[in-house]
């Protein structure tokens, strides 16, 4: 499901979504496996998949939140350089926490997915999980995600597109819009930070915009692949 944010959606301040993030850390990860139905592991590992097809030695996570997406980067090689960043202390205490007892060697770093620490060309992947729609700026995300990746280097965006059309659609709808911030908020005791999540992904791209807004941003080839009848959906795109 979603993961800790990396900036602000319309309407919500950085500051906001930031102790939102923040704050349901603790139950973060069980709410992700539970409402997901389990499916947010198999995403994760499709996008690692891609992430080191091109032979990737030094991989970025933009927008980390508690380390999954890194650490399946990391299982799909373990020979990787692999970074986290996000700008939620608690969710990246979580993620070091989880590390070690995983015994991966993942680098964690607090830092704003619009802004990264990092000098130009530093990786050959970049990742992201269920984070770019939060972003105030989309195009500066991606144009920052393109500085930090060397030329041919790889970008791999998970995210949910709007609800499908059609009966699955719907289904997904009701389940997005009345289930999982009513489960959401009795187990987090955060039920606006589950009626965010629906409100975040209605007011996102949908795939074929995400596509045109990567290569306007310096990515070439750039190509997708719906997940799961297109609850989620996978983009890469190779630096210029």
């Amino acid at each position: 499901m979603s993961r800790a944010a990396a900036g602000p959606v319309r309407g919500d301040g950085a500051e906001s979504v930031r102790d939102m993030f923040s704050r349901i850390a603790p139950t973060y990860d069980l709410l992700n496996t539970v409402l997901s139905l389990g499916l947010d592991e198999r995403w994760r590992r499709e996008a690692a998949a891609e992430a080191v097809a091109g032979g990737a030695r030094a991989v970025l996570d933009v927008a980390t939140g508690t380390g999954k997406l890194a650490f399946a980067v990391k299982r799909a090689c373990p020979t990787c350089a692999v970074t986290g960043v996000d700008f939620a202390a608690p969710m990246l205490e979580l993620a070091r926490q989880a590390a070690a007892r995983r015994g991966l060697d993942v680098a964690f770093v607090e830092a704003d997915g619009t802004a990264l620490p990092f000098p130009s060309g530093s990786f050959d992947a970049v990742t992201i999980g269920y984070g770019l729609r939060n972003f105030a700026d989309v195009d500066r995300g991606l144009r920052e995600f393109r500085r930090v990746l060397r030329p041919g280097g790889r970008l791999v965006v998970l995210e949910f597109p709007p609800p499908p059309r059609g009966v699955l659609g719907r289904a997904f709808g009701f389940y997005f819009e009345r289930v999982l911030p009513f489960v959401g908020g009795v187990v987090s005791g955060r039920r606006g930070a589950y009626e965010y999540l629906p409100r975040s992904v209605k007011a996102f791209l949908d795939p074929e915009g995400l596509r045109s807004r990567m290569a306007e941003a310096g990515f070439a080839g750039v190509y997708y692949r719906l997940q799961t009848g297109g609850v989620s959906a996978v983009h890469v795109g190779v630096a210029a």
